[in-house]
Protein backbone atom coordinates (compact mmCIF):
# COMPACT_ATOMS: atom_id res chain seq x y z
CA UNK A 1 0.00 0.00 0.00
CA UNK A 2 2.89 2.18 0.67
CA UNK A 3 4.68 1.71 -2.40
CA UNK A 4 1.40 1.98 -4.22
CA UNK A 5 0.86 5.70 -2.66
CA UNK A 6 4.54 6.04 -3.35
CA UNK A 7 4.57 5.35 -7.24
CA UNK A 8 1.08 7.60 -7.36
CA UNK A 9 3.35 10.54 -5.74
CA UNK A 10 5.75 10.07 -7.98
CA UNK A 11 3.96 9.73 -11.02
CA UNK A 12 1.92 13.45 -9.73
CA UNK A 13 4.94 15.09 -9.75
CA UNK A 14 6.26 14.05 -12.78
CA UNK A 15 3.00 14.88 -14.55
CA UNK A 16 3.00 18.22 -12.54
CA UNK A 17 6.80 18.79 -14.41
CA UNK A 18 5.54 18.16 -17.32
CA UNK A 19 2.48 20.47 -17.16
CA UNK A 20 4.67 23.25 -16.05
CA UNK A 21 6.82 22.78 -18.84
CA UNK A 22 4.07 22.81 -21.15
CA UNK A 23 2.69 26.27 -19.51
CA UNK A 24 6.45 27.86 -19.57
CA UNK A 25 6.08 26.92 -23.61
CA UNK A 26 3.23 28.27 -24.43
CA UNK A 27 3.94 31.37 -22.56
CA UNK A 28 6.96 32.01 -24.47
CA UNK A 29 4.80 31.26 -27.51
CA UNK A 30 2.15 33.66 -26.12
CA UNK A 31 5.10 36.29 -25.15
CA UNK A 32 6.59 35.36 -28.72
CA UNK A 33 3.02 36.91 -30.25
CA UNK A 34 2.76 39.52 -28.66
CA UNK A 35 5.80 41.33 -30.04
CA UNK A 36 5.61 44.54 -31.15
CA UNK A 37 4.37 45.08 -34.80
CA UNK A 38 4.66 48.23 -36.50
CA UNK A 39 2.50 49.42 -39.41
CA UNK A 40 3.89 52.32 -41.52
CA UNK A 41 1.87 54.75 -44.23
CA UNK A 42 4.11 55.95 -46.42
CA UNK A 43 2.64 59.56 -48.33
CA UNK A 44 4.28 59.30 -51.67
CA UNK A 45 4.29 62.33 -53.55
CA UNK A 46 3.47 60.29 -56.73
CA UNK A 47 4.36 56.78 -57.12
CA UNK A 48 4.74 56.78 -61.34
CA UNK A 49 7.62 59.62 -60.44
CA UNK A 50 11.26 58.26 -61.67
CA UNK A 51 12.63 60.09 -59.47
CA UNK A 52 10.33 58.92 -56.10
CA UNK A 53 10.83 55.09 -57.20
CA UNK A 54 14.04 54.77 -55.89
CA UNK A 55 13.01 57.03 -52.74
CA UNK A 56 10.17 54.21 -51.81
CA UNK A 57 12.02 51.06 -52.67
CA UNK A 58 15.36 51.94 -50.53
CA UNK A 59 12.39 52.82 -47.43
CA UNK A 60 10.56 49.30 -48.26
CA UNK A 61 14.13 47.52 -47.89
CA UNK A 62 14.88 49.38 -44.40
CA UNK A 63 11.51 48.31 -43.43
CA UNK A 64 11.21 44.88 -44.55
CA UNK A 65 14.70 43.98 -43.37
CA UNK A 66 13.19 44.76 -39.97
CA UNK A 67 9.60 43.26 -40.46
CA UNK A 68 7.86 46.77 -40.89
CA UNK A 69 4.53 46.34 -42.64
CA UNK A 70 4.56 49.55 -44.89
CA UNK A 71 1.14 50.39 -46.91
CA UNK A 72 1.82 53.35 -49.70
CA UNK A 73 -0.93 55.94 -49.93
CA UNK A 74 -0.33 57.70 -53.56
CA UNK A 75 -1.30 61.42 -53.87
CA UNK A 76 -0.45 61.46 -57.71
CA UNK A 77 1.06 64.85 -56.95
CA UNK A 78 -1.99 66.23 -55.61
CA UNK A 79 -1.60 68.24 -52.44
CA UNK A 80 -5.32 67.78 -51.37
CA UNK A 81 -5.04 64.58 -52.16
CA UNK A 82 -2.15 63.80 -49.73
CA UNK A 83 -4.09 66.06 -47.10
CA UNK A 84 -7.27 64.18 -47.20
CA UNK A 85 -4.64 60.15 -47.45
CA UNK A 86 -2.98 62.01 -44.30
CA UNK A 87 -6.40 62.17 -42.37
CA UNK A 88 -7.65 59.10 -43.34
CA UNK A 89 -4.47 57.29 -41.92
CA UNK A 90 -4.74 59.40 -38.55
CA UNK A 91 -8.61 58.41 -37.90
CA UNK A 92 -8.50 54.38 -39.15
CA UNK A 93 -5.90 53.74 -36.08
CA UNK A 94 -3.80 51.53 -37.68
CA UNK A 95 -0.55 52.99 -38.09
CA UNK A 96 2.13 53.83 -35.02
CA UNK A 97 4.45 55.46 -38.24
CA UNK A 98 4.19 57.70 -41.13
CA UNK A 99 6.44 59.19 -43.63
CA UNK A 100 5.64 61.84 -45.02
CA UNK A 101 6.92 63.47 -48.73
CA UNK A 102 5.03 66.28 -49.22
CA UNK A 103 3.79 68.64 -51.99
CA UNK A 104 3.04 71.13 -50.61
CA UNK A 105 4.77 70.99 -46.91
CA UNK A 106 2.66 73.97 -45.06
CA UNK A 107 -0.60 72.58 -46.30
CA UNK A 108 0.45 69.40 -44.27
CA UNK A 109 1.45 70.81 -40.78
CA UNK A 110 -1.63 71.14 -38.94
CA UNK A 111 -2.67 67.45 -40.34
CA UNK A 112 0.83 66.15 -39.14
CA UNK A 113 0.28 67.97 -35.50
CA UNK A 114 -2.90 65.69 -35.16
CA UNK A 115 -0.66 62.72 -36.01
CA UNK A 116 1.87 63.61 -33.49
CA UNK A 117 -0.49 64.15 -30.68
CA UNK A 118 -2.36 60.76 -31.15
CA UNK A 119 1.62 59.42 -30.84
CA UNK A 120 1.96 58.39 -34.03
CA UNK A 121 5.40 58.71 -34.94
CA UNK A 122 6.29 61.02 -37.89
CA UNK A 123 9.28 61.47 -40.15
CA UNK A 124 9.65 64.06 -43.17
CA UNK A 125 11.64 63.56 -46.19
CA UNK A 126 12.65 65.10 -49.47
CA UNK A 127 10.47 68.26 -49.55
CA UNK A 128 9.80 70.90 -46.65
CA UNK A 129 7.29 70.08 -43.92
CA UNK A 130 6.92 73.66 -42.87
CA UNK A 131 7.12 77.78 -44.05
CA UNK A 132 10.80 78.08 -44.81
CA UNK A 133 12.71 76.83 -47.42
CA UNK A 134 16.15 77.92 -46.18
CA UNK A 135 16.94 75.59 -43.53
CA UNK A 136 16.77 71.43 -43.23
CA UNK A 137 16.10 71.48 -39.83
CA UNK A 138 12.54 70.40 -38.21
CA UNK A 139 10.06 73.13 -38.43
CA UNK A 140 7.15 71.20 -37.05
CA UNK A 141 7.39 70.76 -33.02
CA UNK A 142 7.65 66.88 -32.29
CA UNK A 143 8.39 65.25 -35.84
CA UNK A 144 10.56 62.23 -35.27
CA UNK A 145 12.49 62.70 -38.08
CA UNK A 146 13.59 64.97 -41.22
CA UNK A 147 15.54 63.89 -44.12
CA UNK A 148 15.71 66.99 -46.94
CA UNK A 149 17.30 69.20 -48.94
CA UNK A 150 16.39 73.10 -49.09
CA UNK A 151 14.84 74.36 -52.31
CA UNK A 152 16.51 77.69 -52.08
CA UNK A 153 20.22 76.13 -52.28
CA UNK A 154 19.59 74.61 -55.20
CA UNK A 155 18.35 77.61 -56.61
CA UNK A 156 20.87 79.89 -55.91
CA UNK A 157 23.14 77.31 -57.37
CA UNK A 158 21.46 77.11 -60.62
CA UNK A 159 21.54 80.83 -61.14
CA UNK A 160 25.50 80.08 -60.46
CA UNK A 161 25.90 77.82 -62.63
CA UNK A 162 23.84 80.01 -65.02
CA UNK A 163 25.70 82.90 -65.29
CA UNK A 164 28.88 80.31 -66.05
CA UNK A 165 27.02 78.55 -68.89
CA UNK A 166 26.52 82.26 -70.10
CA UNK A 167 29.90 83.11 -70.44
CA UNK A 168 30.63 85.03 -73.70
CA UNK A 169 26.78 85.90 -74.37
CA UNK A 170 25.26 89.64 -73.24
CA UNK A 171 22.89 89.35 -73.58
CA UNK A 172 22.22 86.12 -72.43
CA UNK A 173 18.52 84.40 -73.04
CA UNK A 174 17.54 82.01 -70.37
CA UNK A 175 14.59 79.61 -70.78
CA UNK A 176 13.11 78.56 -67.15
CA UNK A 177 11.15 75.55 -66.99
CA UNK A 178 9.16 75.16 -64.06
CA UNK A 179 7.50 71.85 -62.51
CA UNK A 180 4.21 72.50 -60.60
CA UNK A 181 4.51 75.99 -60.30
CA UNK A 182 3.76 77.50 -57.07
CA UNK A 183 4.16 74.99 -54.99
CA UNK A 184 7.27 73.70 -53.38
CA UNK A 185 10.28 72.99 -54.42
CA UNK A 186 9.24 75.18 -57.26
CA UNK A 187 8.22 78.00 -55.88
CA UNK A 188 11.55 78.31 -53.43
CA UNK A 189 14.28 77.17 -55.85
CA UNK A 190 12.74 80.01 -58.30
CA UNK A 191 12.51 82.74 -55.87
CA UNK A 192 16.56 81.71 -55.02
CA UNK A 193 17.29 81.46 -58.22
CA UNK A 194 15.61 85.11 -59.37
CA UNK A 195 17.29 86.70 -56.79
CA UNK A 196 20.82 84.99 -57.31
CA UNK A 197 20.32 85.69 -60.94
CA UNK A 198 19.81 89.09 -60.61
CA UNK A 199 23.25 89.97 -59.12
CA UNK A 200 24.75 89.19 -62.05
CA UNK A 201 24.54 91.38 -65.51
CA UNK A 202 22.89 90.34 -69.16
CA UNK A 203 21.42 87.56 -67.69
CA UNK A 204 17.50 87.48 -68.56
CA UNK A 205 14.54 85.30 -67.83
CA UNK A 206 12.80 85.53 -71.61
CA UNK A 207 11.08 82.32 -71.72
CA UNK A 208 8.97 79.87 -68.73
CA UNK A 209 7.42 76.73 -68.85
CA UNK A 210 6.11 74.20 -66.21
CA UNK A 211 7.66 70.61 -67.02
CA UNK A 212 5.49 69.34 -64.35
CA UNK A 213 8.83 66.70 -64.00
CA UNK A 214 7.69 64.98 -66.87
CA UNK A 215 10.27 64.64 -70.25
CA UNK A 216 7.62 63.96 -72.79
CA UNK A 217 6.12 67.97 -71.26
CA UNK A 218 8.79 69.38 -71.07
CA UNK A 219 9.85 68.75 -74.64
CA UNK A 220 6.55 70.36 -75.88
CA UNK A 221 7.16 73.32 -73.70
CA UNK A 222 11.04 73.75 -74.72
CA UNK A 223 9.67 73.39 -78.09
CA UNK A 224 7.28 76.19 -78.01
CA UNK A 225 10.13 77.99 -76.19
CA UNK A 226 12.42 77.72 -79.51
CA UNK A 227 9.76 78.71 -81.32
CA UNK A 228 9.08 81.88 -79.65
CA UNK A 229 13.05 82.66 -79.02
CA UNK A 230 15.34 81.56 -81.06
CA UNK A 231 18.09 83.18 -79.59
CA UNK A 232 18.22 81.54 -76.09
CA UNK A 233 21.47 80.68 -74.48
CA UNK A 234 20.76 78.69 -71.46
CA UNK A 235 17.74 76.58 -70.40
CA UNK A 236 17.21 75.26 -66.80
CA UNK A 237 15.19 72.99 -65.22
CA UNK A 238 15.13 69.69 -63.40
CA UNK A 239 16.65 66.25 -64.98
CA UNK A 240 13.81 65.48 -66.42
CA UNK A 241 12.52 68.73 -67.87
CA UNK A 242 16.68 68.82 -69.09
CA UNK A 243 15.71 65.41 -70.84
CA UNK A 244 13.26 66.98 -72.89
CA UNK A 245 15.01 69.85 -73.71
CA UNK A 246 17.83 68.09 -75.07
CA UNK A 247 15.12 65.91 -77.67
CA UNK A 248 13.90 69.05 -78.54
CA UNK A 249 17.24 70.72 -78.98
CA UNK A 250 18.17 67.54 -80.94
CA UNK A 251 14.91 67.68 -83.35
CA UNK A 252 15.69 71.19 -84.11
CA UNK A 253 19.15 70.78 -84.76
CA UNK A 254 20.22 73.09 -82.01
CA UNK A 255 23.79 72.61 -81.02
CA UNK A 256 24.41 76.12 -78.70
CA UNK A 257 21.77 76.00 -76.13
CA UNK A 258 23.40 74.76 -72.52
CA UNK A 259 21.51 73.33 -70.08
CA UNK A 260 21.26 73.76 -66.02
CA UNK A 261 19.74 70.83 -64.44
CA UNK A 262 19.12 69.58 -61.01
CA UNK A 263 18.91 66.49 -60.33
CA UNK A 264 21.80 63.94 -60.97
CA UNK A 265 20.21 61.15 -62.61
CA UNK A 266 21.74 58.88 -64.68
CA UNK A 267 20.32 60.02 -67.65
CA UNK A 268 21.96 63.45 -66.56
CA UNK A 269 25.24 61.63 -65.00
CA UNK A 270 25.87 59.85 -68.63
CA UNK A 271 25.13 63.01 -70.61
CA UNK A 272 27.96 65.05 -68.36
CA UNK A 273 30.09 61.90 -68.37
CA UNK A 274 30.04 62.29 -72.20
CA UNK A 275 31.21 65.53 -72.58
CA UNK A 276 29.80 65.94 -76.32
CA UNK A 277 25.86 67.17 -75.33
CA UNK A 278 24.24 70.53 -74.12
CA UNK A 279 24.18 69.31 -70.54
CA UNK A 280 26.69 72.28 -68.81
CA UNK A 281 26.12 70.91 -65.19
CA UNK A 282 23.83 69.55 -62.50
CA UNK A 283 23.01 69.89 -59.13
CA UNK A 284 22.92 66.20 -57.33
CA UNK A 285 19.76 64.83 -54.96
CA UNK A 286 19.70 61.74 -53.31
CA UNK A 287 16.37 60.03 -53.64
CA UNK A 288 17.14 56.72 -52.49
CA UNK A 289 19.45 57.66 -49.58
CA UNK A 290 16.51 60.00 -48.37
CA UNK A 291 14.12 57.10 -48.46
CA UNK A 292 16.59 54.81 -46.67
CA UNK A 293 17.70 57.29 -43.48
CA UNK A 294 14.09 58.40 -43.33
CA UNK A 295 12.80 54.18 -42.81
CA UNK A 296 15.46 54.25 -40.46
CA UNK A 297 14.72 57.12 -38.36
CA UNK A 298 11.23 56.10 -38.15
CA UNK A 299 12.12 52.86 -36.93
CA UNK A 300 14.46 54.14 -34.00
CA UNK A 301 11.94 56.30 -33.36
CA UNK A 302 9.19 53.68 -33.20
CA UNK A 303 11.06 51.28 -30.90
CA UNK A 304 12.70 54.60 -28.66
CA UNK A 305 10.44 57.02 -29.03
CA UNK A 306 13.21 59.56 -29.21
CA UNK A 307 13.38 61.87 -32.22
CA UNK A 308 16.30 61.41 -34.94
CA UNK A 309 16.90 64.78 -35.40
CA UNK A 310 17.39 66.74 -39.09
CA UNK A 311 19.55 64.26 -41.84
CA UNK A 312 20.36 66.50 -44.90
CA UNK A 313 22.03 63.85 -47.21
CA UNK A 314 23.66 66.05 -50.31
CA UNK A 315 25.62 68.54 -47.12
CA UNK A 316 28.78 66.66 -47.68
CA UNK A 317 29.16 65.73 -51.38
CA UNK A 318 32.12 66.89 -52.93
CA UNK A 319 32.07 70.38 -54.97
CA UNK A 320 28.78 71.12 -52.97
CA UNK A 321 27.36 68.51 -55.17
CA UNK A 322 27.51 69.62 -58.67
CA UNK A 323 28.11 67.77 -61.38
CA UNK A 324 30.38 68.83 -64.55
CA UNK A 325 31.75 66.96 -67.79
CA UNK A 326 35.44 66.68 -65.17
CA UNK A 327 33.62 65.59 -62.14
CA UNK A 328 30.32 63.59 -62.90
CA UNK A 329 32.08 59.93 -62.69
CA UNK A 330 32.78 60.42 -59.52
CA UNK A 331 28.89 61.21 -58.60
CA UNK A 332 26.62 57.97 -57.68
CA UNK A 333 23.46 58.76 -59.46
CA UNK A 334 20.49 57.25 -57.46
CA UNK A 335 17.33 57.36 -60.08
CA UNK A 336 17.08 56.64 -63.65
CA UNK A 337 15.95 59.83 -64.94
Amino acid sequence: MVRTKMRWLVGFAAGATLLSSTLVGLGVAQGATKAKHYTVAYMSYGVANSYDAPMLAAAKAVAGASGIRVVVFDSQSSYTTQASQLQNVINSGQYQGIIVQPIYGAALISTVKKAIKKGIKVVNIDQILGTKYTTDQIQVKGLSGNVVFFPSKIGTQLATLTNQACAGANPCNVGLVHNYTGYEPDGAITTAFDSQLATYSGETVVAQADGLYQAGVALTQVQNMLTAHSNLNVIVGSDQDCEGAQAALSAAKNTSVKLVCYGASAAGQAQLKSGTGPWFADVAQMPATEGQLGMSMLIAAMKTGKSQGSKNPVASLANKGVLTPANAAKFTAEWPG
